[in-house]
């Protein structure tokens, strides 16, 4: 009888179940593609689509995703998409059929935070100086949310990115938006972290790496797990995550398709 590879076997008695759920693999084989986990799961209410395709809803974020990443489903996406539309998923790879182009081929980290790492410090963003004053973003703030993020473009976000999930921002004196972190997808427990970006004229001062500590620090208070995507070529925001605590799980494509 074939023996079960070391990854799948049942746990030793006695060992940890938390350590065990913390393995990459683990974490990789539960974050497996997530988008669509969300978007026909937990965020069901936000997409459009069906049972092979699905993508947010004009106004939120422009990610799409399908049922089986071996055999996506580009003509069930085409009917909730417009003509010239740009679409995010990820995942899956290959030549796109007639009518889509590829405008980007890449690949990006998905990193999870591990159950038995503790909260992170978010004394930065705690900290009393009024160019670091914190709180959850309201829906009145999401113009100036998607504003700072037209101008540094942390990723696909939209002008109602503020519904899907909490979001903390950092002002200035006079009000105005600094840096901001927040949540887009949601799946089962898993909450990724997303929208991290801080405006040029206030970069070097620790406030994204501070709203992330308080950001992770407020899910895992919640029960729920953090994990995030960052391009593989950005490597500054790729030594910040680990510094803060997440761990590389998986590294699928990214590509952003275009309806031609």
């Amino acid at each position: 009888m074939t023996s079960l590879p070391a990854s799948l076997a049942a746990p030793p008695p006695g060992r940890d179940d938390r350590r065990d759920d913390d393995s990459a693999a683990a974490m990789a084989r539960a974050l497996d593609n997530v988008f669509w986990q969300a978007l026909a799961g937990p965020q069901r209410a936000l997409a459009l689509g069906g049972d092979t395709a699905r993508r947010f809803a004009p106004g939120l974020p422009p990610i799409a995703a399908f049922a089986d990443n071996t055999r996506p489903d580009l003509a069930a996406l085409a009917a909730v998409c417009s003509a010239g539309e740009a679409l995010y998923t990820g995942g899956w790879s290959g030549p796109a059929p007639t009518g889509w182009t590829v405008a980007v081929d890449a690949r990006m980290h998905r990193m999870a935070w591990p159950t038995t790492r503790p909260a992170p410090s978010a004394d930065g963003a705690a900290d009393p100086d009024a160019d670091r004053a914190w709180r959850v973003l309201r829906p009145a703030d999401a113009p100036a949310a998607y504003a700072l993020a037209t101008l540094t473009r942390p990723g696909p976000l939209a002008p109602r990115v503020t519904e899907l999930g909490e979001y903390l921002g950092c002002f200035d004196a006079q009000g105005r938006l600094l840096a901001m972190a927040g949540e887009r997808v949601r799946a089962g427990a898993w909450r990724e972290v997303s929208g991290v970006c801080t405006h040029p004229d206030a970069q070097g001062r620790g406030l994204a790496r501070g709203l992330l500590a308080a950001l992770v620090g407020r899910i895992l208070a919640r029960g729920d797990r953090p994990f995030l995507h960052v391009m593989t070529d950005n490597v500054a925001a790729h030594r910040l995550y680990e510094q803060l605590g997440f761990v590389d799980v998986a590294e699928p494509a990214a590509r952003v398709l275009v309806r031609g």
